[in-house]
């Protein structure tokens, strides 16, 4: 990342990106076309986030996190990111841990979004229309953040078909850089050293102080 960029389109970059997953076989001519494909997915999300950004102060926290939940939660697969940010410890969690775990990773999701996307400064988003096929068959939707001054900030999308759309599975910011793979780290140790409680307890206090 150069100085060029500034420090809130880096923030806002920063938060996209995600966690490593397991691919599996699709055709990829099927992400293009009409509204419900991969890139018109991302597109949608895109709409909401800059609503957000547009309507910032005056919509406030609340407001944001209210007009971003939907928008966040058609884009994401959350319970599968968040199954994947526990990796093979998953199993070992109680189905109420697992579940409680879901709701929380959700809310700090959304929430992140909601605090740092809190004003508009004539940003916008491209997203590329023709979305590439991976070796294992699910696609990658190129998109930048490109701020009103400063060099383009690069967000790939990886994203799998579920239930006749296309939801997110990852994203990497400058092409490689995934957040969630560093919280994976964070939360695996935790959850080793004070189990699910507190790992779900932590979450819902970064939620908390998010909201302010």
């Amino acid at each position: 990342m150069t100085a060029m960029i500034s420090r809130r389109s880096i923030l806002r970059a920063a938060i996209l990106a995600t966690v490593l997953s397991p691919l599996r076989p699709v055709l990829a001519q099927n992400a293009t076309g009409a509204a419900g494909t991969a890139p018109a997915t991302i597109q949608a999300f895109y709409d909401a986030l800059l609503q957000a950004m547009k309507g910032g102060k005056q919509l406030g926290f609340n407001g944001r996190r209210e007009l971003l939940a939907p928008a966040v939660q058609r884009a994401y697969d959350l319970p599968l990111m968040a199954r994947l940010t526990i990796g093979p410890s998953w199993a070992s969690l109680s189905p109420d841990d697992q579940k409680r775990f879901i709701q929380a990773f959700s809310d700090f999701s959304v929430a992140t979004y909601a605090s740092r996307f809190d004003d508009y400064s004539g940003e916008r988003f491209e997203v590329t229309p023709q979305p590439s096929p991976t070796s294992g068959g699910d696609v990658i939707v190129r998109t930048k953040l490109v701020p009103s001054d400063g060099k383009p900030v690069q967000l790939d999308y990886l994203m799998r078909p579920e239930d006749g759309g296309w939801r997110v599975i990852d994203v990497y910011l400058s092409g490689t850089i995934s957040e969630l793979a560093s919280r994976r780290s964070e939360y695996s140790t935790v959850l080793r050293k004070d189990g699910a409680p507190a790992l779900i307890n932590l979450l819902r206090q970064k939620t908390a102080q998010l909201a302010g």
